[in-house]
C-alpha cells in the first residue's frame, strides 16, 4: 500500500515503523528533527511540510494513496489536512485522530468522507471507566459479533495452584513472571499470574471470585490523580454511572478548568504531587479505585505505589511508554493505555480489520485476537473447511453464543464466529487461514 503519514510525533513515528514493513510509507511534518530522527530509524521517505498547504501534496497527485492518517496534535490541523488531501489526490480511505470529542460524528465522518475518526482521550476514558464494572478485573475487551468478552484477572498472591476448567469460558492466555503464553485446557494456574479468560461476562465473574478473594466489590469512592484532558474526561464517565468523584491536581490554573469542565459534581483538589499527607489530608484512604492519568508513567508509578500503601486496594495507571508496561504489571497495578497508545492500537486494529476480519491486540500487544463472522453470503457455509493446527493459538467457533473447540473438519454455518487467538507472531500464518475459510 502507499499510505501518507501527517504527523510525526509518537503516534505517527510508531505508525510509521509497523506499516513501513510491506508498504511504501511517507510520513509529512514541519518539524525538522523529528523527520530527521524517523530517518535515522526507519526506511520509510520523510517529507518537510505544512500538511495544511495543498504545495505539500503535488509530488502525489499521480499516486494512488491507499491510506492518509492525520496524527498531528492539533485537531485542526488534522480537519483542514484530510479536506485538503482528499480535495487533490485520489485516496481510498482516511483516518483522523482528534483529541476533542464530539456527539456529532458520523455526521462530521460523512460530510469529510472520512472513514473512521479515533478519539484517542474518549477510548482510553472508556477503558478505564469499563473497569468500575468489573471491580477485579485488570482489562475488558468487548466484541461487535458477541456478547462474550475478553477479561483479564489478577490471581491473589496466596492462591493455592490449581486447574481451573469449564464449559462456559475459555484460557485463552497467562502471563507468568513477565512471559506470556496460550495455555493448554489443563494449565494450572498459579498465584500472581495475570489470566485471560473469554466467554460470557456471567460466567467469568464466578471464576474471579475463586482466584481474587482479595479485590474489592465496590468501586463507588473514586479518586483521580492528575486534572488534564483525560483526568476530565474519565472523572466525566465516572460521574454519568453516580460514583463519587474527587480529582487532584498540582496546577491551580488546571484545579480551575477542571472544576468548570466537571461543573461542581466532583471534588477537585489542589495539592502538590510531591505532598505524601494528601492521603490522610483529604481523606483518599477511604477510595474504592485510585486512577493516576498523568503522562508521566514513573510518576504515575509512584503515586499508584503510594495508594496501594495507604491500603487502597484498585490502583490503575495509565501507560503513555510500551517500556514502563511490564513494570506495572509485576508491581500489580491495574495498567490501562494512554491516549497515544491507544490511538496508535485502534489505527492498526482497523487497518487490519476488514468487514469480514476483526482484529484486537491484548497483554500490552504480545497477544492478538481474529475474529470472523460467517455471513449468508460466505463460501464457507454448506462447505466443510479445516482447522489450523499450531503450538501457541488457540481456534474456536461460537454458534449461538455458545463456544465449541474448532479442532476438527466441520460444516459452518450462518452466523457461526470463527476465533483465534495468538502470540502476535503467529499473527501472519493465522490471518491468512482465517480470510481464506
Amino acid at each position: 500500500m502507499n499510505i501518507i503519514i501527517a504527523g510525526a510525533g509518537q503516534v505517527g513515528f510508531n505508525l510509521a515503523r509497523t506499516l513501513s514493513i510491506g508498504h511504501n510509507v511517507t510520513i509529512i511534518d514541519k518539524n525538522e528533527k523529528a523527520l530527521h530522527r524517523i530517518q535515522e530509524s526507519l526506511d520509510i521517505l520523510p517529507l518537510q511540510g505544512d500538511v495544511e498547504n495543498s504545495q505539500t501534496y503535488e509530488s502525489f497527485k499521480n499516486l494512488k494513496i491507499d491510506l492518509f492518517i492525520a496524527v498531528t496534535d492539533i485537531d485542526n490541523v488534522n480537519l483542514i489536512a484530510t479536506m485538503i488531501a482528499d480535495s487533490i489526490l485520489d485516496i481510498d480511505k482516511t483516518f483522523v485522530r482528534l483529541q476533542k470529542y464530539f456527539k456529532d460524528v458520523f455526521l462530521i465522518k460523512e460530510k469529510l468522507g472520512v472513514d473512521e475518526i479515533i478519539f484517542p482521550t474518549r477510548i482510553a476514558s472508556k477503558s478505564v471507566a469499563s473497569l468500575l464494572n468489573y471491580p477485579r478485573a485488570n482489562n475488558v475487551k468487548l466484541f461487535k459479533y458477541t456478547k462474550n468478552k475478553l477479561i483479564s484477572i489478577r490471581v491473589s498472591k496466596d492462591f493455592e495452584p490449581k486447574e481451573i476448567l469449564s464449559n462456559n469460558f475459555i484460557k485463552v492466555g497467562i502471563e507468568r513472571d513477565k512471559d506470556f503464553f496460550i495455555p493448554q485446557e489443563d494449565e494450572v494456574i498459579k498465584a500472581n499470574d495475570l489470566v485471560y479468560f473469554f466467554g460470557l461476562e456471567e460466567n467469568i465473574r464466578e471464576v474471579c471470585m475463586q482466584i481474587d478473594d482479595t479485590a474489592i466489590s465496590s468501586t463507588q469512592n473514586c479518586v483521580i490523580y492528575g486534572g488534564h484532558e483525560l483526568g476530565i474526561s474519565i472523572a466525566k464517565l465516572l460521574l454519568e454511572t453516580g460514583r463519587i468523584v474527587k480529582v487532584i491536581e498540582k496546577s491551580l490554573e488546571i484545579c480551575e478548568v477542571a472544576e468548570r469542565e466537571l461543573e461542581g459534581e466532583a471534588t477537585v483538589i489542589n495539592a502538590k504531587y510531591s505532598a505524601h499527607d494528601v492521603f490522610e489530608v483529604e481523606n483518599l484512604n477511604n477510595a474504592d479505585i485510585f486512577i493516576a492519568t498523568t503522562s508521566n508513567d514513573e510518576f504515575n508509578i509512584i503515586k499508584c505505589l503510594e495508594a496501594k500503601e495507604k491500603g487502597i486496594k484498585k490502583i490503575v495507571a495509565v501507560n503513555n511508554d510500551m517500556e514502563y508496561y511490564n513494570l506495572m504489571h509485576a508491581l500489580g497495578i491495574v495498567v490501562t493505555r494512554g491516549p497515544k497508545i491507544s490511538a496508535y492500537n485502534k489505527i492498526m486494529e482497523e487497518i487490519s480489520s476488514s468487514g469480514v476480519v476483526i482484529q484486537k491486540s491484548f497483554c500490552g500487544s504480545k497477544a492478538i485476537v481474529l475474529m470472523r463472522k460467517v455471513f449468508k453470503t460466505s463460501k464457507s457455509i454448506s462447505k466443510q473447511v479445516k482447522p489450523i493446527t499450531i503450538q501457541n493459538a488457540k481456534i474456536y467457533y461460537i454458534r449461538e453464543e455458545s463456544l465449541y473447540p474448532f479442532d476438527e473438519k466441520m460444516i459452518l454455518e450462518e452466523n457461526d464466529i470463527v476465533i483465534a487467538f495468538a502470540t502476535t507472531k503467529l499473527m501472519p500464518k493465522i490471518k491468512q487461514w482465517i480470510y481464506e475459510l
